[in-house]
């Protein structure tokens, strides 16, 4: 597993963690029961504080994507609610439309850049 904080972005260095995450499992580097490094092990590896992976972890959690385990530590565990991911998916979609709306962006634009990393991520 290659995660790569930057440390000169805004983004929440969580938040970063958590993003690379999802694609790594959207990509297939991680599989459903692959288990993640211990907090511990991650923050050392990528220089950061513990409390930030926790931080990440919790999230990960929270949106369905890992659970935690007593003897095993997080591990890979997709929820099956498609329903709820597609209600998700189309409010933050709302709202990144938008924005690019305002800034010119056209709608053939968009078709090509969600092809691209659909293709990416399949």
């Amino acid at each position: 597993m290659f995660i790569e904080i930057d440390f000169n972005s805004e983004e929440a260095f969580y938040i970063q963690l958590r993003n690379q995450i999802i694609i790594g499992i959207a990509t297939n580097q991680f599989r459903e029961g692959d288990t993640l490094p211990s907090v511990r092990q991650l923050a050392e590896n990528v220089g950061i504080n513990m409390h930030t992976v926790n931080k990440a972890y919790s999230v990960l959690k929270q949106e369905g994507f890992i659970r935690l385990d007593r003897r095993k530590g997080a591990v890979i565990a997709l929820d099956a609610d498609k329903l709820h991911a597609m209600e998700e998916l189309e409010e933050n979609l709302r709202v990144v439309l938008a924005r690019a709306v305002c800034k010119g962006v056209a709608e053939e634009e968009v078709h090509q850049m969600v092809s691209e990393i659909f293709r990416e991520m399949c």
